[in-house]
């Protein structure tokens, strides 16, 4: 399942949300390329996605989860990467 935060991260001049999926970063990647992220946005185990596209990847599909919860099933999937493991 892909899931979302609300964008609530500053960044650059604008809030940003994490979008992630619990099943693979094969079903991640193909939802942020529908969205039209770019894979640059991808970051470790997640994009970041700007508030623009927030209600679009609502609209394609994604499920909209508070942060915590997030983080707790990218983890629960055996899909969360550490800082540390990320280079």
């Amino acid at each position: 399942m892909i899931l979302v935060d609300e964008p609530r991260w500053p960044g650059r001049g604008r809030l940003w949300s994490h979008l992630v999926s619990d099943v693979s970063y094969a079903e991640l990647h193909a939802f942020a390329e529908m969205l039209g992220a770019p894979r640059r946005a991808f970051e470790r185990d997640h994009y970041d996605i700007p508030d623009a596209r927030f209600r679009t990847a609502i609209w394609l599909g994604a499920t909209l989860v508070p942060s915590r919860e997030l983080a707790a099933r990218l983890r629960a999937a055996g899909l969360r990467r550490p800082k540390h493991l990320s280079r």
